[in-house]
């Protein structure tokens, strides 16, 4: 971890004592960091006077408190940016000495003389850390993987990019980043990246709000425009009377777990009678939100639109919903990959999890999806997100056999002499043949079952049994909420 990061989160430690969680501490740091910035770079935020750095520094006691507390009441009716990034903000650390430390600490270092690369890399350090400590480590994606789907996405200048479940942003950073990386902007492209590209919905405020603050530190938005986050719930649009944006790129690892209270339908009258929300752009009814989510990826994308999703295994096999679901996006997507990710890389333990990368095509009487190219990284694979984290490098061969940019280029290694390869194909015939059209694809033979001489370390044993567990319950509640 970066050390100024490890020095203010540590921190945390202390505050804790206090009843100060995770999340409320990095909401906290949010705040304060911004406003040491501003202070930096006077000319170009020119804050409200009360918001001066220094004198909060130097307060004390009780004054400090009360000039803090309104600090944040300011910047909330300031109206922008500001407004939707400090609206509702609280004080919720209530001991001066304690405040004054945190802002002590804070102080130590110049920020803004750092490139914006290494603040952002600060804060995403936090973000994970909260995300290592807290209960919302299981919706963290892991930035390898996050980076590997962009890579294989390949984002380019004055693209939209959506995320219908942004969280904190990670899948915008890591576009960012790629299309900085690869190419050298011109003005207008600038603009339209920090302004026009990013489209994200998060249904939590204080983590939509840790998304925007992720977005700024990174020159995403101004003080007075802000990118395109909506504190709303993207399957419903119509509670903010939107229509569903059509873009060209969505990057998204919907949340797992159960499914949502409001559920959409493709039937008017179950819609008037149920309280259920119309929904005539997808497939089929179904209260599974992962399900729920595909369709309505499928219906932001424009024409020849791409996506890469993180899905759970239930939505490769699940029959009634998912097996409607499955057929339709063969026929009109071009499913063209599913990456096969290990247990153990989220924070939750027992996901099971895929990624799938596909293209949007018109409905015609045409198959969209002529093959499946699967590549295990699962099989005979064990990571853990503390002990053995994944790393890009772990996913360096998948991005090889994608052949980004020349995919009519692809060449299994999977043959009949080398039954070891991780990258094989399968015909739309095979994939539409399979029991409920199973998208759950696996050929290579698990070594723990069947070398019963050559066992593994019992503790990696116990692992296994674990995540074994853990999944089979996490898709038995997936069905008990179909049910229900």
């Amino acid at each position: 971890m970066n050390n100024i990061a490890q020095k203010i989160w540590s921190y945390c430690d202390t505050l804790r004592d206090d009843g100060l969680g995770y999340n409320d501490y990095l909401e906290q740091l949010t705040y304060l960091l911004f406003l040491k910035m501003a202070d930096e770079n006077k000319s170009k935020y020119n804050l409200p006077d009360i918001c001066n750095w220094k004198a909060l520094v130097s307060n004390s006691g009780g004054a400090l408190l009360e000039q803090y507390e309104q600090i944040l009441k300011t910047l909330a009716e300031s109206g922008g940016m500001l407004e939707k990034i400090f609206a509702s903000a609280q004080n919720k650390i209530h001991d001066s000495v304690k405040l004054k430390r945190l802002l002590q600490l804070i102080d130590e270092d110049n920020w803004s003389s750092t490139d914006s690369d290494i603040k952002g890399e600060i804060y995403e350090t936090l973000l994970q850390k909260n995300a290592e400590n807290s209960g919302a480590g299981q919706y963290f994606t892991p930035r390898p993987v996050i980076q590997a789907m962009v890579e294989c996405i390949n984002p380019i200048p004055d693209e939209t990019i959506a995320d219908p479940s942004c969280g904190t942003g990670g899948f915008f950073l890591g576009a960012l980043n790629h299309i900085h990386k690869y190419n050298k902007l011109t003005e207008d492209q600038e603009n339209f990246l920090k302004f026009d590209t990013f489209h994200g919905w998060e249904i939590e405020k204080a983590t939509a709000r840790l998304c925007l603050m992720n977005l700024y530190l990174h020159g995403i938005g101004d003080l007075q425009k802000t990118p395109d986050i909506q504190v709303s719930d993207s399957l419903n649009p119509q509670k903010v009377n939107k229509e569903v944006p059509k873009v060209k790129i969505v990057l998204a690892n919907p949340p797992f777990g159960k499914s949502s209270s409001d559920i959409p339908t493709i039937d008017e009258n179950q819609a008037k009678k149920d309280g259920y929300f119309l929904r005539k752009d997808f497939w089929v009814t179904t209260s599974n939100k992962q399900l729920a989510f595909l369709q309505h990826i499928v219906s932001m994308l424009e024409k020849d639109g791409r996506a890469a999703v993180v899905l759970p295994d239930n939505v490769l096999f699940e029959g009634g919903a998912g097996e409607i679901i499955r057929k339709k996006l063969l026929e009109e997507t071009n499913l063209h990959t599913i990456l096969r990710l290990p247990t153990g890389i989220f924070y939750a333990q027992g996901v099971k999890s895929n990624v799938l990368f596909f293209e949007k095509k018109n409905p015609s009487k045409e198959i969209g999806t002529k093959e499946i190219w699967f590549y295990d990284y699962r099989t005979n694979i064990h990571h853990t997100p503390k002990n053995n984290p994944i790393t890009f490098k772990h996913l360096a061969d998948f991005i090889e056999n994608y052949k980004i940019g020349s995919e009519n280029e692809r060449e299994e290694s999977w043959s009949a002499d080398n039954s070891s390869g991780r990258w094989r194909k399968y015909s739309y015939g095979e994939i539409i043949e399979r029991d409920k059209t199973n998208l759950d694809v696996f050929w290579l033979k698990d070594d723990n079952l069947i070398d019963l001489d050559n066992l593994p370390d019992p503790e990696v044993l116990i692992e296994d049994i674990i995540e074994n567990i853990e999944s089979a319950l996490a898709n038995f509640r997936t069905i008990k909420d179909s049910l229900n």
